[in-house]
């Protein structure tokens, strides 16, 4: 890792200080920018320049960041790159401005794994690749870590580096998402391909993005990273919702794109028993959690949203919020219903010491809280499985109160399963998997178990009929000698 410069340091601080960053958040930010200024050493990029950040938080995803740690890094090369240095933050020139080598001076290297460098190409990865700098050339002062890289073969070209900004276009996508009511995670899924697709094509402009940029970044997802089929479709359907929506153009017919093989998926299903062993090494209310996963069905996300205000105790069902802004009616299990009544006594408790604290209350869908003003502190909205800790706005400076996120309970359940003696992969998805497969097991009607979990298609349901033993009589019957 590069160590920064003192008078770098000194500046960034600086800056830092001025924008009234919070004094525990500023080590981070110096490390989001150690670790931008060793990623553009490795890869050659020009970290005073705007175009480098994309190709490095794409790097970040790959990693598999968070959300909140992409803003975060992002808002500090922001910083970053507002700071008055010379040569636009580097004493080098950029890669584009170098003389570039002949084409045979150098062979293809091979990674630390074994396989091939790949040299730029139309099908080249996100993070920009150079060549080696040819015969009388010396390495940069600033990349003194940077390894020897293979020269374009002569069928081979260089995509060109564009520097257009498609901030327009990343506002755009937020408007047209926020317009059709999807979820935050819909956005966040559609942005985070956005983002690899602008690394990709080198933030080329968008209007003269074709289909063909489209196939090239499928089939190098496909043939390249090797990415399954569900993530390359999950790629495809957010790129034609940008060309569709924020572009307003036709996205042309796809066709020539190497597609991922999809592999045959059986859902892991766990026996009673084995449920009752991990809800046994598990801590209210993470118990109440799974509980209720596997006793109505519900996805982690569905469950963890519930509000005091889902439960119906008199008839004993709960309304929940599915996929698409969906609502369902279940049936809530007999055996937990004083368990759910009894938690009601704590959440009016917790309830009342935040109304003292003067809190700004839970967060609410869309525009209810300025339908309803006083929604967010009344008991109804709250949730019923609470974070632990208040959230801070930073808009407006006041705390609310989120509900149990969903790490939080997969990370329960993971160590809940580490101490059975199950050899099972054992998620928060997999009570779901169990309870539908319970059902079928018990000859409950496949139709009535697709209108419990919420499938819009019965296909996605037909799948547990290969987790349990079938009973269906094979030998065909006439009614009439029943």
């Amino acid at each position: 890792m590069l160590a920064i410069e003192a008078a770098l340091t000194k500046k960034f601080e600086a800056i830092l200080r001025d924008r009234k960053i919070p004094v525990k958040s500023r080590p981070y930010f110096m490390k989001w920018l150690r670790f931008y200024l060793d990623f553009c050493a490795k890869n050659d990029l020009d970290p005073g320049r705007i175009n480098s950040l994309l190709p490095f938080l794409a790097k970040l995803e790959e990693k598999k960041q968070k959300e909140w740690q992409l803003e975060q890094a992002k808002e500090a090369i922001s910083l970053y790159l507002e700071l008055d240095l010379p040569s636009s933050g580097a004493n080098r020139p950029h890669p584009s401005s170098r003389p570039q080598p002949q084409p045979k001076t150098a062979a293809p290297t091979t990674r630390k794994d074994g396989n091939p460098r790949l040299t730029p190409s139309s099908s080249a990865p996100a993070a920009p690749v150079v060549s080696e700098p040819a015969a009388g050339q010396k390495r940069t002062a600033n990349n003194p870590r940077s390894a020897a890289k293979s020269a374009p073969t002569a069928n081979q070209t260089t995509r060109p580096i564009t520097g257009t900004s498609w901030v327009a276009e990343y506002t755009r996508l937020e408007e047209e998402v926020g317009l059709r009511h999807y979820s935050p995670k819909t956005l966040k899924n559609y942005r985070q391909w956005l983002r690899k697709f602008q690394a990709y094509t080198k933030s080329k402009p968008t209007d003269s993005l074709d289909t063909t940029d489209v196939k090239e970044f499928l089939t190098w997802l496909a043939v390249k990273r090797k990415v399954s089929a569900s993530t390359q479709n999950q790629a495809f359907n957010g790129l034609l919702f940008f060309y569709r929506h924020v572009l307003g153009r036709d996205f042309g017919k796809v066709d020539g794109v190497v597609r991922a093989k999809r592999r045959n998926y059986i859902p892991v299903v766990l026996s009673r028993r084995e449920i009752d062993q991990v809800v046994s090494h598990l801590e209210p209310p993470y118990d109440l959690v799974v509980k209720l996963l596997y006793g109505c069905g519900l996805r982690l996300h569905e469950c963890v949203t519930l509000r005091v205000q889902s439960f119906d105790f008199d008839h004993g069902v709960v309304n929940v919020r599915g996929k698409g802004g969906k609502v369902r009616t279940l049936t809530l299990p007999k055996t937990i219903l004083p368990e759910l009544k009894a938690r009601l006594d704590v959440l009016k408790e917790l309830h009342h010491r935040d109304l003292l604290r003067n809190y700004g209350g839970v967060f609410l869908l869309d525009g209810l809280e300025k339908k309803y003003r006083n929604a967010a502190k009344e008991f109804p909205w709250q949730w019923y499985f609470p974070a632990i800790d208040l959230t801070r706005v930073v808009a407006t400076g006041e705390y609310r109160r989120y509900h149990l996120h969903d790490t939080q309970v997969q990370k329960a359940i993971k160590a809940a399963a580490s101490k059975t003696a199950i050899t099972k992969r054992v998620t928060p998805h997999t009570f779901r998997h169990s309870f539908a497969s319970h059902l079928l097991q018990a000859n409950y009607d496949i139709r009535t178990i697709q209108e419990l979990l919420g499938h819009s298609n019965l296909k996605t349901t037909m799948i547990y009929t290969h987790t349990v033993k079938s009973t269906t009589i094979k030998e065909p019957k006439s009614p009439l000698d029943f």
